[in-house]
């Protein structure tokens, strides 16, 4: 059997993502097989592999990290919001279906035996799995049958890392006050305290140290600094979404209550001179060089309140001057109609931005695939992207048709694409206005230089230079990313001490 070690955290946003993420590089560089593993993840952020099979970009990225192919067992359900009491649930990267939050907390141990198969899958084939759990081990409403954090633990026999964020304050209440609430069994599995995001001088921690670890009876494994990383993270609580000062090119992202998929854009925060905002108004939005539409888990509710805020029409305003792209649900809004007979978000019709001509009807089974081939010709400020090659993935609920002449027509693929088994990027420019864009394809920027020459085309017809060549291929800078991570943790984690951890799990 593999070893296991688990981070949990005080509460969300504490870092596990990134520690789990970390521990894998670790353990990799030395030279183990690695897998991550998170029994339930809630986001909006998602990923399709090879097979077409959806789960959570947090775990993608610490595939990523452990030097593997990202594989749904790594994540055997995700739940991704459709408002504030309920959620689509994804089992085995498949569609369950909709359900409450009360009926998914009555349901969810009967999931059980689908987390044990795709843990026991992992551990086929790998040294080491790190865990990591979701929110806090302590919420009293949520441990009874719980599934993804001590619940989980006691499964799979494995010793935690308790982490606690210090720059949102009061660590030590956070940390002492967690293991308070476990039970004398749960608090026997924490073997180690991490203290998360530190700025400044460790030293004078020291005497909170010394009582946290007589009070909790725990050693304190180490002390993490603040690290300036960009790593893809959990949804609502990124820093991404902070206020940012404007770049000599100014990027922006509408933030709508459900945005989901935005990774999309991390690519272009990279690049020298480039500033991405994500933006919630029409204050916010400003004037800037380019406008995304990103993905939406409710992308008529979406629209309806970019509608109600104004959004919609500074957008529609802004878009006779600079372009405006729309990925997945964001494409969808930028046609003339979205139909839902089916009730899969509201129902009904709502009319759409109608910035591109295409036609959307909404339908009960998903579309999940990844997809590769070369962006058509495109007219317009994008003309350089066309042709490039890409390689990316599609996640929606939607069949999406040309209108033409006032009839609608399928949209159609080159046939000699077909034949290659390839599917043509479906980006859409309408006649009438060459500044928009729509594209079903998550990750189209991140392949070659797509995103540097879209940078570029920005710059020259703002008449400003940034430099060409100055950001590096994606794909290695998020290798460089990894590694400063691991190297981080390597100076601030006794490692001597987690790798015992390793060693005592799985003890009979």
């Amino acid at each position: 059997m593999a070893k296991v070690i688990m981070v949990q955290g005080t509460m969300s946003n504490a870092g596990k993502s990134l520690l789990v993420a970390g521990l894998c590089r670790i353990f990799q560089q030395d030279g183990y097989r690695v897998a991550p593993f998170k029994s339930q993840n809630m986001a909006l952020n998602s990923f399709v592999t090879k097979e077409g099979l959806e789960m959570g970009r947090a775990q993608v990225m610490q595939a990523e990290a452990a030097g593997i192919s990202p594989m749904v067992c790594m994540n055997p359900i995700l739940l991704k919001p459709t408002n504030h009491i309920g959620s689509q649930v994804i089992v085995n990267g498949e569609v369950l279906g909709n359900m409450s939050a009360r009926d998914y907390f009555a349901y969810k141990r009967e999931l059980i035996p689908d987390i044990k198969r795709a843990f026991n899958k992992l551990e086929s084939f790998v040294d080491i799995i790190v865990i990591e759990g979701a929110g806090s081990p302590a919420e009293i409403n949520l441990k009874e049958n719980d599934i993804v954090n001590m619940g989980l633990a006691e499964m799979v026999d494995a010793p935690v890392l308790l982490v606690g964020d210090i720059d949102r304050g009061g660590v030590f209440a956070q940390l002492l006050g967690t293991l308070m609430l476990l039970t004398d069994g749960e608090r026997e599995r924490v073997k180690g305290l991490i203290i998360n995001k530190f700025r400044g001088d460790a030293s004078i921690l020291e005497p909170g140290i010394q009582m946290l670890e007589e009070r909790g009876n725990v050693p304190v494994t180490g002390v993490v600094p603040y690290m300036e990383l960009s790593l893809e993270d959990e949804d609502s609580l990124s820093e991404r979404f902070l206020e940012k000062e404007v770049g000599l090119i100014d990027i922006a992202v509408i933030h709508y209550p459900r945005i989901s998929n935005f990774t999309d854009f991390h690519v272009f925060e990279q690049i020298p001179g480039v500033s991405v905002r994500y933006v919630t108004s029409v204050r916010e939005l400003q004037h800037p060089d380019l406008i995304f539409l990103p993905g939406s888990k409710n992308t008529m509710g979406d629209l309806k309140w970019m509608r109600q805020n104004g959004l919609e029409a500074a957008i529609k305003q802004r878009s006779e001057e600079v372009p405006v792209f729309g990925i997945c649900g964001g494409y969808q809004m930028l046609g003339f109609e979205i139909r839902d007979p089916a009730g899969v978000e509201e129902g009904g019709n709502i009319r759409g931005m109608e910035l591109l001509p295409v036609l959307t009807v909404l339908q009960k089974e998903k579309k999940h695939c990844q997809t590769k081939g070369n962006i058509n010709m495109l007219p317009g400020i994008l003309y350089p992207i066309s042709a490039s090659a890409f390689e990316g993935y599609e996640i929606h609920m939607g069949e999406t048709t040309w209108i033409k002449e006032g009839k609608e027509k399928e949209l159609e693929y080159e046939p000699e694409q077909k034949k290659s088994g390839q599917t043509a990027c479906e980006v859409v420019v309408t006649g009438k206005n060459p500044n928009v864009y729509g594209s079903y394809i998550h990750g189209l920027f991140d392949t070659g230089n797509i995103a540097d020459q879209i940078v570029q085309a920005l710059a020259e017809k703002k008449g400003v230079t940034i430099k060409e060549g100055m950001s590096e291929d994606y794909h290695a800078f998020k290798e460089r990313q990894y590694d400063q991570l691991a190297d981080t943790l390597r100076e601030y984690l006794n490692m001597e001490e987690i790798y015992g951890m390793l060693r005592e799990a799985h003890l009979e």
